[in-house]
């Protein structure tokens, strides 16, 4: 250090007229000189850097390997580049970072060696660097096919990466060749028309249709755009290629389209008129449902009228039972158009509840005693006291009642309805099995289908709206109803309920 304090004039006098910052450290790596330019570079005043370590100008995350490398570097003495290889960054006082570029360069003065760094801050470079690697990018990786050719000798100077593999040439091929070597409809002077304007400056654009030939003999056609642009120092012209032969085909996609939307159009009528009869259907239905029992009410009240004396009670209780079991009927058919309503608007709000399966089947089983036919029996099902369910009670109640209230409608006399659990992989059966009328396969596949009716179950009561509200709530809640059955021979209704739910 003393002997740059001895020659600072002399070192002064030659290097601040240098526009590169140069810093000069000794073999300990301590700074022992610095021009203006290395201060104002690393926001220093003058003198300041003097007698710190070099690694103050060096990111802290980069002091680990640094030492060694200059080290390295002073035992060799040799002149070079710094990092070559690598992105060099130095540390400003007010500690931002910014890329630089050094060369090294040892020397001795009064039999003490020295290391001087010519060091560049090349953060404008980089940034141009980034910009051109960004614009490089965009055009390599570009879905749109992009070549640039010479705007004097026409051959093509660069291709990006789309148009090599639409046109199934390299790059090396394509340098070799020129525009209209692609284009197997349009001659020279032809091409050359349509970039006089670019070239004389009377047009910024130029946009037009033909024909491209690929490699291997293809051909299809495409929409060319041609813009004035320097390579270096070169004119070239940069033409971008869109594909089109959608547009060519469109009026064949357009009379696709049409067709696809006349047969949508049918089909939405046919929906309107099959939702127009199911209207009448539910309408009637309605009618029906509704006029039967309020019929039977009104006879029944009206005999009460006449049976005033006390010996004729009897009679009354059973005009009194009819009423109650018609009103039952009502509120029933009632609560199921209000399930509807429900589950259309999705206002349904479910309470999930952990509770013994057996808790259920008794309230279903008791409430179905009372409907049974002379000499039918339910038979409960074994083993059940041990399941319990995590579900919407209401919900599996609905569905069972559903299913075992149908199987009494539809069984004769003197039968069995038959209720059976059992696990099965990863789910519960709940089955209810009966010696009914069953259903007809033509009519299996509409059995879930709102207000749907089997022929041979028209004369029952019914709105057949039931299963389809059972279906949907248990479905909502991750379980399902399937069914097999055999018309004159019976149905075995089963709710599936996944073993999550099951405890």
């Amino acid at each position: 250090m003393q002997a740059f304090q001895k020659n600072s004039e002399i070192f002064n006098l030659l290097s601040e007229g240098v526009s590169e910052g140069i810093i000069v450290v000794n073999t300990k790596q301590i700074i022992v000189a610095t021009n203006s330019s290395a201060g104002r570079m690393f926001g220093y005043e003058k003198g300041e850097l003097l007698g710190k370590p070099l690694d103050t100008l060096i990111p802290r995350r980069f002091h680990g390997h640094h030492g060694h490398h200059v080290e390295d570097f002073i035992d060799k003495s040799e002149r070079r580049q710094m990092g070559r290889g690598r992105d060099l960054h130095g540390v400003r006082k007010n500690g931002e970072e910014f890329p630089v570029e050094a060369g090294l360069n040892p020397f001795k003065l009064y039999n003490e060696t020295y290391v001087m760094a010519l060091v560049i801050d090349i953060t404008e470079r980089k940034i141009k660097e980034r910009e051109l690697s960004h614009w490089a990018k965009i055009f390599d990786e570009s879905l749109n096919e992009i070549y640039v050719f010479d705007a004097n000798t026409l051959h093509f100077v660069n291709v990006n990466k789309e148009a090599q593999r639409n046109m199934g040439y390299k790059l090396e091929e394509f340098k070799a060749m020129k525009p209209l070597d692609i284009k197997p409809n349009m001659d020279a002077p032809q091409f050359q028309l349509l970039i006089e304007p670019l070239l004389k400056g009377k047009r910024d654009k130029v946009k037009f249709e033909t024909e491209h030939q690929r490699k291997d003999g293809s051909v299809y056609p495409v929409e060319v755009h041609l813009q004035l642009s320097t390579f270096g120092e070169n004119e070239v012209i940069v033409a971008i290629i869109l594909d089109i032969t959608e547009r060519k085909n469109y009026t064949e996609k357009l009379e696709k389209k049409v067709q696809e939307r006349t047969k949508q159009l049918t089909e939405a009528l046919a929906k309107e008129k099959e939702l127009n009869e199911l209207k009448t259907r539910f309408l009637s239905l309605v009618s029906h449902e509704f006029k039967t029992p309020l019929s039977s009410i009104l006879t029944s009240i009206t005999l009460l009228a006449k049976y005033t004396e006390s010996h004729q009670q009897e009679k009354r209780d059973k005009h009194v039972e009819t009423i109650k079991n018609k009103v039952r009927y009502l509120d029933t058919i009632l609560t199921d158009f209000l399930s509807v309503e429900r589950l259309d608007s999705g206002k349904v709000n479910y309470k999930i509840e952990t509770f013994p399966l057996s808790k259920i089947v008794n309230e279903v089983v008791y409430g179905a005693n009372m409907l049974l036919k002379a000499g039918q029996t339910i038979q409960y099902p074994e083993n059940i006291d041990d399941i319990f369910i995590r579900f919407d009670e209401k919900t599996l109640e609905l569905a069972l009642s559903n299913l075992i209230h149908n199987a009494i409608k539809y069984s004769p006399e003197d039968t069995t309805i038959s209720l059976a659990v059992s696990r099965v992989k990863d789910t519960i059966l709940i089955n209810v099995i009966d010696c009914g009328i069953g259903i007809p396969e033509e009519d299996q596949k509409h059995i879930f289908n709102r207000y749907f009716r089997a022929e041979n179950a028209l004369l029952n009561q019914g709105t057949g709206i039931g299963l389809n509200i059972a279906k949907q709530h248990l479905e909502n809640l991750g379980a399902t109803i399937e069914f097999t059955s055999e018309e004159n021979k019976g149905s075995i209704f089963t709710i599936v309920i996944p073993l999550e739910n099951v405890n």
